[in-house]
């Protein structure tokens, strides 16, 4: 059995040494390329007494950056993505939570890390690659190791505004490949096209197939998807067929009218995930790919990326909400009502997950891990720990999870219960809007619904009006060109309130 990630590119590169594994579409790493330098880079790392310890890889979006999270992985290290768009305060607490010894940059982001008054040792990504390989260091790394020994750490947002660091192991992502890669399909033909930064876990789909398989994977620039005629021809100049993208992205897409004047060629994979995707916009991607697989994917971070997965293969109403199916392989989702109970049929519940997929817990952070891995209350026998999502569904009639909501979108309104993602539904449903989302003003108890599209604030109260119950009828309507998103994609919830509250 595999127990370490880096098996995938040894067992590539002896097939496909000259093929392309990483691009950008300016500068490209083949297989060999990208074995070599890894091996450099690890031994480097080991020769200089770094071992069984975070590294940070701060570099920019490039094919290199990829290739320095494996040779973190050759010095039996686990990598630690970060990025220059990340703002600085962040990075900062990203630093103390980790106190890391050194940091892989390249020429640019050497410079920034000067300024953050860290004193760890820099290693410039250029020099440490082309170093020697030494066969003997990597071997005896590799004989130690286990496959419970962390891979990566990864940042997401915390609720109290310090990043929580997600730890997780080679066995987690090796099973969550293997899963994910059955389940979509993926093979030496496959092409992807990377939407998501570095920095955070959903680049897995296609870092480690990429390995497995000896497919190809373009790390798509970020400014396209500002300009989403460009990005679709960006596709088709590289023959992109499979993508995992994150809604948000997709909506711009459709939402800016760009498949009026280009189409996608090649794509036969369309996943996607992170948030509902609204049934108008959706329709358009499958008109245009009528030909397509859509699949729906579900997970946290905290659970090594996705879980629940649901292959579209009916339409959909306006006012319906596309499954999120059913968990991968070697994974189980407990439905808990507040009583910690299994939720009755078509009851609503906490998804909670348990199974190898479930990440080591916050890398320093012992309060916080205890709060969201938890001893599985079904289970008094002996230690089983599951991850409590924060996140509310129900099974539908055909067996299939139905994602409602975050508990911390739930609010209380005119002494009603309210899931804000209801409100969002429908004002999707208007022919002239393609995106919305709704903040709560917990203090003026007060509903704004921002949206993108051409209807007048006017209409969208009218509509929601004759939509919905008065206690859910928003407070406020308002128009923006875009709704903010976060640096992995998402609708930037934290960012509307802010701006909701101003008023």
């Amino acid at each position: 059995m595999m127990t370490n990630l880096l098996t995938y590119l040894e067992e590539t590169v002896v097939r496909l040494p000259d093929k392309t594994a990483y691009s950008d579409g300016t500068d490209s790493l083949t297989f060999r390329e990208v074995y070599d330098q890894a091996r450099a880079l690890g031994t480097t790392l080991s020769r200089e007494g770094y071992y069984r310890e975070p590294v940070v890889v701060f570099m920019g979006r490039h094919p290199k950056t990829v290739t320095a999270f494996l040779g973190v992985l050759y010095a039996g290290c686990h990598y630690v993505p970060l990025d220059e768009e990340m703002p600085r305060h962040r990075i900062e607490l990203i630093f103390q939570s980790l106190n890391p010894r050194c940091a892989v940059c390249d020429a640019k982001t050497a410079e920034l890390l000067r300024g953050f008054g860290w004193s760890g040792r820099v290693f410039l990504y250029d020099e440490a690659a082309a170093g020697e390989i030494d066969e003997a260091v990597l071997a005896a790394i590799r004989d130690k190791a286990l496959d419970i020994d962390p891979a990566y750490i990864v940042f997401t947002s915390g609720s109290t505004g310090v990043p929580k660091g997600v730890a997780a192991c080679h066995r987690s992502v090796i099973d969550y490949i293997e899963n994910l890669s059955a389940v979509l399909g993926f093979n030496e033909d496959t092409v992807f096209g990377n939407q998501t930064p570095l920095y955070f876990d959903a680049c897995l789909k296609e870092i480690y197939p990429t390995l497995k398989f000896g497919a190809t994977a373009y790390l798509v620039p970020k400014q396209l998807f500002m300009l989403p005629v460009k990005l679709v021809e960006y596709l088709n100049e590289y023959h992109i067929n499979t993508i995992c993208w994150v809604v948000s992205a997709m909506t711009i897409v459709s939402g800016l009218g760009a498949f009026q004047q280009v189409q996608p060629k090649y794509l036969h994979t369309v996943a996607f995930g992170s948030e509902v995707f609204p049934i108008k916009q959706f329709r358009l991607w499958r008109e245009v790919l009528p030909d397509a697989r859509f699949v729906n994917l579900y997970g946290p971070t905290e659970a090594t990326g996705m879980s629940c997965y649901y292959e579209v293969k009916r339409d959909f109403a306006l006012d319906e909400a596309i499954p999120i199916g059913r968990p991968f392989h070697n994974t189980e989702i407990l439905l808990l009502d507040e009583n910690d109970k299994l939720a009755a049929p078509g009851e609503m519940g906490e998804i909670c997950i348990r199974g190898t997929a479930v990440t080591l817990g916050y890398y320093n952070d012992p309060q916080r891990t205890a709060e969201a891995f938890v001893q599985n209350p079904l289970n008094k026998a002996y230690p089983e720990l599951i991850y409590r999502t924060g996140d509310l569904a129900r099974y539908n009639e055909e067996g299939d999870l139905v994602f409602l909501s975050r508990k911390d979108y739930q609010i209380k309104h005119m002494g009603h219960r309210i899931e804000l993602g209801e409100i969002e539904l429908i004002a999707n449903m208007m022919p002239k809007v393609s995106q919305s989302c709704c903040v709560f003003d917990d203090v003026k108890k007060k509903i704004t619904l921002f949206y993108v599209g051409e209807a007048e604030a006017a209409e969208v109260v009218a509509y929601t009006k004759e939509k919905l119950p008065r206690y859910m009828v928003p407070n406020s309507v308002r128009r923006l060109e875009r709704l903010p998103q976060t640096p992995n994609g998402k609708i930037d919830r934290k960012s509307l309130k802010e701006q909701a509250l101003a008023r």
